[in-house]
């Protein structure tokens, strides 16, 4: 076992890793997944909504011509990372991945390191300086050339006390001209506080408390930014590609809203 895991104690990367059908995890985040399975049995799906919407944003991205991109937040490897996605467009596309779970780290650096133009660094979104200054992330990303900020089911743990709006912000001013933001984001809509709360507990024990916010409180993300139609958006509804993946007839059901935004000229 490596240093600084701890099984007694779920990680929501673990949770995720398992709702996503991985199994990069331990029995704690598989008894916690499905306690939270008993509480939103939508909530496998909203796992696979939230990465079929990532593969959407980079595929966006990479028609945009953008070939270098910082995911924050990244969890676990598995199919369909960003590098993948963006390479089969660009195999010149350059990605750093970037988490603060050990268990993301040892597999990220076991599994993806060996891959051209990719790195995983240790870093937390609420220590925004700590990730630009990174040297693995001056090696790779060019801060003169668009950059694509991917923040996936991320910020939803990040609580208005820790200023996730004005860490975004920090990151975001860090980007030239052309470089995109794309969020997913929890919200309780069409859940219900019942189911919500209780799966806030759960959560809790993971040391993870969830922030659910609503569709003017994710477009605060992109204060400054030029959101990219249609905006915020439940998941299945950000640009969908049809007969591609699963689109539920209640949108709702993915629990998360997503979008876009470019950084313009200054």
């Amino acid at each position: 076992m490596s240093p600084g895991i701890d099984t007694t104690l779920a990680s929501p990367a673990r949770i995720y890793d398992f709702l996503l059908g991985g199994k990069d995890n331990y029995g704690v985040d598989r008894a916690a997944a499905e306690e939270i399975i008993g509480l939103v049995p939508d909530a496998p799906l909203a796992a696979r909504l939230n990465r079929a919407f990532l593969t959407r944003a980079v595929e966006y991205l990479t028609a945009a011509g953008i070939r270098q991109f910082i995911d924050v937040g990244a969890g676990l490897p598995t199919q369909g990372n960003v590098h993948e996605v963006a390479q089969r467009a660009a195999p010149e596309a350059r990605v750093v991945y970037v988490d603060n779970d050990p268990v993301v780290l040892a597999h990220g650096r076991a599994l993806l390191e060996t891959s051209s133009g990719v790195a995983v660094i240790e870093g937390d979104l609420r220590r925004p300086e700590e990730i630009l200054a990174d040297a693995r992330v001056r090696e790779l990303i060019d801060f003169d050339r668009p950059v694509g900020l991917l923040l996936m089911a991320v910020l939803h743990f990040v609580t208005d006390e820790d200023k996730p709006h004005a860490h975004v912000r920090r990151l975001t001013d860090a980007l030239p001209p052309g470089s995109h933001l794309a969020v997913s984001h929890g919200w309780t809509g069409g859940l219900g506080e019942t189911a919500f709360e209780a799966a806030q507990v759960i959560y809790r024990r993971t040391g993870s408390a969830v922030q659910p916010r609503d569709p003017g409180e994710v477009e605060r993300f992109f204060d400054g930014l030029d959101l990219v139609a249609p905006g915020v958006t439940w998941l299945s509804e950000w640009r969908p590609v049809p007969g591609r993946g699963v689109r539920p007839s209640d949108p709702a059901r993915s629990c998360l809203l997503g979008a876009m935004g470019r950084v313009g000229e200054r």
